[in-house]
């Protein structure tokens, strides 16, 4: 220890002789954080292969279950249906387990991210991510609105029109990247409610390198009045979407990482249905797109390559959405049915 000097040394002296003791503190509790560290990772390591054990041995019970099943009498296949509920119920118990288990990522997140552990240890931040998502695609989606009705009614430049497809591949190549990390971190989105953003990124790709021309310029009013019409109802269905899910969280209805989606599920039966007619008329806008680009496409004068391959990911994209909505309608009819029937 330095003797103490008089003055403005001597004060600094006293400060650093205080920073010595609190880093000697902060090192101890570094020294602790990292043992703790150490046991939580034996520990996840652990968790991890006692439940790829438990999958495995469930799986071949499974499969044993459903082969002996037909063989068996009334009372015995009852047992068996029983059994088979519980091995779906430990299924769902070790999904949300698995959620706050580092796992390795998919072949998309690995591509674009590497091997980076994406998985958030707490239901905090889990919820805020999953929260920031839900702002990220309500933001956008504002925006979209505004730029694709300035491109429409009051810019016809094929530079604005090039930085609004621009910022809808950004847009949804940042959707695919945050959904996947959701998923990983137990969001149950249904497969094609994700896939279709993949779609939706390549159109924008192919959008964005279609040059100008009488192709381009036959197609764009319609284009741009899609987007308008397609921005406008994902900001209804955020809305609506939302609040719905809000109180059926507060009931214990739906899981706390579940999402908005841009289309119809089962959950919004109650209280959503009016937005059914809006998603349908979307849907169709799809394809009256897709059967215009076929129609451009057989144009003697079409010469490039864009117009077609817009066509078929619209097509895709009507195909997608129209059935799995109509799907969802159905099986929700069917079950209504099959419960009126009951009683």
């Amino acid at each position: 220890m330095h003797p103490l000097a008089p003055g403005p040394l001597g004060d600094c002296l006293r400060d650093w002789e205080e920073l010595q003791q609190d880093f000697q503190s902060i090192q101890e509790t570094h020294r602790l954080y990292r043992l703790k560290l150490e046991e939580l990772t034996k520990l996840q390591n652990s968790c991890t292969s006692a439940i790829t054990r438990q999958k495995k041995r469930l799986q071949e019970l499974a499969l044993v279950l459903k082969k002996c099943k037909p063989s068996l009498q009334s009372g015995a296949k009852e047992a068996a249906q029983e059994l088979e509920n519980q091995i779906k119920e430990r299924q769902g118990l070790f999904f949300d387990m698995e959620a706050y288990l580092p796992k390795k990522n998919g072949l998309y997140l690995s591509l674009v991210l590497g091997n980076v552990n994406v998985t958030l240890l707490s239901k905090q931040a889990k919820f805020a991510y999953k929260d920031e998502y839900e702002k990220f695609k309500l933001y956008l989606t504002i925006i979209l609105i505004l730029i694709s009705f300035t491109c429409r009614f009051l810019l016809n430049s094929r530079v604005t029109d090039a930085a609004f497809n621009f910022l809808l591949v950004w847009y949804y190549c940042t959707l695919t990247i945050r959904e996947s990390i959701l998923i990983n971190n137990g969001s149950r989105i249904k497969g094609w409610w994700v896939f279709h953003h993949y779609v939706s990124t390549f159109l924008s790709g192919v959008m964005l390198t279609w040059p100008d021309g009488l192709m381009y310029q036959k197609f764009r009013n319609q284009f741009l009045s899609f987007s308008m019409y397609q921005s406008f109802v994902q900001f209804l269905q955020y809305y609506y979407q939302s609040g719905c899910l809000y109180r059926l969280r507060a009931l214990g209805e739906r899981h706390t990482m579940d999402l908005t989606v841009e289309g119809f599920q089962s959950w919004m039966w109650r209280g959503l249905t009016f937005l059914l007619p809006f998603l349908f008329f979307g849907h169709f806008w799809q394809l009256f797109n897709a059967l215009t680009l076929f129609s451009l496409a057989r144009d003697p004068e079409c010469k490039e390559w864009q117009v077609l391959m817009c066509g078929l990911p619209f097509l895709l994209l009507f195909l997608g959405n129209f059935f799995t909505t109509l799907r969802v309608v159905h099986q929700k009819f069917h079950s209504q049915r099959h419960g009126s029937k009951k009683e």
